[in-house]
């Protein structure tokens, strides 16, 4: 593609998602190529940075226009995206031209707006707070509770391009054999400083295509989220349920962890997760799964009530700490949806704590930032639930630096990871109330 039909893709690609304001971005782009399946890998990933760069600096890009009284277009967004970049007018212009595969031509307004903004910084010292955060105006408040004085650097790495983590599977590798592996399809991973199983690459990389990734040997998740599975502690003797496992990257590392031996029962309330686990279970080598679709009424959890060694709860939530990688879900998530989430979180974890066995473990996650749904939601359940208590993970996946945690809140500044939480409780007593 011309630079041109890349950019015109761009703004192509940013009028669908103005169109779909709920739905979350990276579904929408995967829509919008598979119906252009002419744009080849290359072109697909240029045209994607543009946007996410546009959508990290949505807020301050939006205020900027407006302060010219300009209708905020995907037109007007992508050109002041790259005049906040320093790119010149007259590239810009070059950009906007006339024919099929291209965006047309600026019209004299949009010229006007897009020259008053030469020479200016993307961030200015007249913004509200907020806007200069990227955040809707009543989540400012939540995050200064969790951030304190460290809320701008924290943001700051939270609005950066996340790096592409793997998890290497240990049934059927090394860490060191699988970093040979991608290097020879001119993939160089480095390990994760955290994870056992982790090895980084920068940017976005075509792994999916690779051999490694085909046959097994690496999964895409974040260093984090793996540290989320290593807290639990697993092993070959236990009996496992991942209550919330979703499409099942951690299901695939609790198995790993277990050598595919004892037994985990994987869970969701959605049948489609679960039949796109089915396939990753597959190329992984994964056979010590069961898979349980939960529905009103059903009687599975009752007859299994109080037979689990370990219980995870990857918890539905707001996923502040995944804006790294979905950073259009800071506007899109709003105080009613959080308030809902929270709900539903005491809900989960109650009826969870049901299943695990006296003496086993819940571990409760989130890829969530906030308070509200990490730490005063183990308090309020804790509150609820004196059967239960805070005790330190045992699990050697752990690294020296996380020995010993009860629980545990990761950041992109403070770890490189996404941000994640995790907490692991005990049950103590014999009998868990209703």
């Amino acid at each position: 593609m011309t630079p041109s039909a890349r950019f015109a893709a761009s703004i192509d690609l940013l009028t669908a998602m103005e169109a779909a304001p709920r739905k979350p971005a990276d579904a929408v782009a995967n829509s919008f190529f598979r119906e252009r399946r002419y744009i080849g890998g290359g072109d697909r990933r240029a045209v994607s940075g543009l946007v996410w760069d546009i959508m990290r600096a949505w807020r301050r890009l939006g205020w900027h226009l407006e302060q010219q009284k300009a209708v905020l277009s995907p037109r007007l967004l992508a050109a002041s995206s790259l005049i906040f970049k320093g790119v010149s007018t007259q590239e810009i212009a070059a950009l906007f031209a006339e024919g099929r595969f291209a965006p047309g031509a600026l019209t004299r307004p949009e010229q006007d707006i897009i020259k008053f903004l030469e020479g200016k910084t993307l961030l200015d010292e007249n913004m509200p707070q907020a806007v200069k955060l990227e955040l809707p105006d009543w989540l400012l408040p939540k995050l200064e509770e969790t951030f304190g004085d460290a809320l701008e650097e924290e943001l700051a790495a939270l609005s950066e391009p996340a790096t592409l983590d793997l998890r290497v599977n240990m049934l059927r590798t090394t860490r060191a054999e699988a970093q040979k592996a991608l290097a020879r399809e001119g993939l160089h991973a480095a390990a994760t400083p955290l994870s056992p199983w982790g090895l980084r690459l920068n940017g976005r990389q075509p792994v999916t295509s690779t051999s490694p990734f085909k046959e097994g040997i690496v999964e895409i998740q974040d260093e984090g989220s793996q540290l989320v599975a290593a807290i639990l502690g697993a092993t070959p003797q236990t009996r496992v349920l991942d209550y919330c496992a979703g499409a099942g990257g951690k299901t695939l590392a609790i198995a790993m962890m277990m050598e595919n031996k004892g037994h985990i029962a994987a869970c969701d309330v959605s049948e489609k997760r679960l039949e796109g686990a089915v396939k990753r279970l597959r190329r992984a080598g994964v056979h010590n799964v069961e898979q349980h679709l939960l529905q009103a009424g059903d009687k599975w959890a009752k007859r299994r009530s109080g037979s689990f060694d370990r219980v995870l709860v990857d918890a539905p939530c707001s996923g502040t700490g995944t804006w790294r990688r979905n950073p259009d879900a800071r506007l899109r998530t709003t105080q009613q949806d959080l308030d809902e989430l929270l709900v539903k979180q005491a809900e989960i974890l109650d009826r969870a704590a049901s299943l695990v066995k006296p003496g086993g473990k819940l571990v409760y996650a989130t890829c969530s930032i906030l308070n509200a749904e990490n730490t005063h939601q183990v308090e309020a359940f804790l509150a609820r639930r004196p059967e239960f208590k805070l005790v330190a993970s045992d699990s050697p996946a752990l690294p020296e630096s996380m020995k010993g945690v009860k629980m545990f809140s990761l950041t992109p500044k403070q770890n490189g990871t996404d941000g994640f939480f995790a907490a692991m409780l005990e049950r103590t007593a014999e009998t868990v109330t209703a």
